[in-house]
């Protein structure tokens, strides 16, 4: 069991300074002030006054197995390790393909999440690549759902994008149906995540579904909304009408800002409370070992950076010191808005009965001082307390 003493807490709504008491890998307690009782089991007191506590990080689109090779079998990106996950912050994380479905595949994937999972962290992946049709581990999306614990979602599925398959329609329209109806059938949320690219037809195929089927707007999460402001806008657009909308984070705003045409999360999120939409409809991840190529006018490569975790506080600190966004609407980015659209129950709040999965911050800079997860402290004062098993040898 542990006690965390006289913090500040942001649920991420804020609750102002409370005690938190975790037993085991739960939060059963949630009290101005915890007194008694306590005195004959074996308690561990954090006390951290001065300091405020969030919710664990859930990155809802990352490359577990890494990304890339649009540069080359040499541009292949490595695997995330668990302290690279941790020490940003987070606590859940679910798992994609990317460019690459072939040198990677589903199989990988899962057992890489299996891996990070018994290291100490919750793990989830979406089915599928940048390419329909998806290549599934059984016979099917839906039986995937039903015996694939893991699988929650499909993705990233690329549209308006040189690297995508130019699906049709009838291809997208009936993925995104089996998605569905796997996802109601198991109990999941049956997410489709969509990849967009820079290209001028932006989200038509997801708008098509919503118009011309009775699937709702609410089947997507279409990522990289922030990639260009033209694209923004009709993100923006998408999240009036009910959908949700991904923002990717960088870990260096200014270069994305200047080579790329990128609007940074914290411009992006300004401009979406702007327009009137509902906090709960965004969200943000960080495409985390995914290879970040950026190309000439005519989609001609010039070079690559690699995603990584730690850029989701670089867009949370952006976004309260720079554009003065109160931090319990920022972190609703990276809690419990994935956690609601993902349907992940027992994640992204602070609450009695949740996942004991908590960031400790430093109040004026936001550093990550703590983090724990399902119970089990793996950075204690900025120190990786749990190191993943092939990280730290003897």
């Amino acid at each position: 069991m542990k006690i965390i003493r006289q913090i500040e807490v942001y649920a991420p709504d804020y609750l102002g300074v409370m005690d938190v008491l975790i037993a085991g890998d739960k939060i059963i307690a949630l009290e101005e002030a915890l007194t008694g009782g306590y005195a004959e089991l074996e308690v561990e007191e954090i006390s951290d006054s001065g300091k405020v506590l969030t919710p664990g990080f859930i990155d809802c689109h990352f490359h577990l197995l890494g990304g890339g090779g649009e540069g080359g079998f040499q541009n292949r990106t490595p695997e995330v390790t668990l302290s690279q996950l941790t020490t940003a912050g987070v606590t859940t994380v679910v798992g994609c393909l990317g460019t690459d479905g072939e040198g990677r595949d589903m199989t990988a994937l899962i057992s890489k999440g299996k891996g990070l999972e018994a290291e100490g962290i919750s793990t989830y992946v979406y089915e599928g690549s940048y390419r329909l049709p998806l290549k599934t581990v059984t016979d099917s999306i839906i039986k995937d759902f039903l015996t694939i614990d893991k699988i929650i979602g499909i993705g990233e599925i690329a549209v308006s994008d040189h690297r995508s398959s130019q699906p049709t329609f009838e291809e997208f329209s009936r993925a995104t149906a089996d998605a569905r109806v796997g996802g109601m059938l198991s109990g999941k949320a049956g997410i489709v995540n969509v990849h967009l690219g820079g290209g001028k037809r932006k989200l038509e195929l997801l708008t098509r579904v919503v118009e011309e089927t009775e699937i709702p707007i609410t089947q997507f999460l279409p990522t990289h909304a922030n990639r260009t402001p033209e694209l923004l806008t009709a993100c923006i657009e998408f999240a009036k009408k009910g959908g949700t909308i991904d923002f990717t984070a960088s870990e260096d705003p200014d270069f994305w800002e200047r080579t790329d045409g990128e609007v940074r999360f914290s411009k992006a999120l300004k401009q979406l409370i702007e327009a009137g939409v509902s906090l709960d409809h965004f969200t943000m991840s960080s495409d985390g070992q995914g290879s970040l190529p950026y190309f000439d006018e005519k989609n001609h490569f010039l070079g690559m950076g690699v995603g990584s975790a730690k850029s989701l506080l670089v867009g949370i600190k952006e976004a309260v010191e720079k554009e003065e966004i109160p931090l319990e609407v920022a972190l609703r980015a990276i809690t419990v808005n994935p956690a609601r659209v993902l349907k992940l129950e027992r994640k992204g709040t602070i609450k009695v009965g949740n996942d004991a999965d908590l960031c400790i911050l430093d109040k004026e800079t936001l550093a990550i001082e703590t983090v724990i997860a399902k119970g089990q402290v793996m950075v204690e004062n900025k120190e990786v307390k749990v190191w993943g098993t092939f990280e730290k040898t003897i």
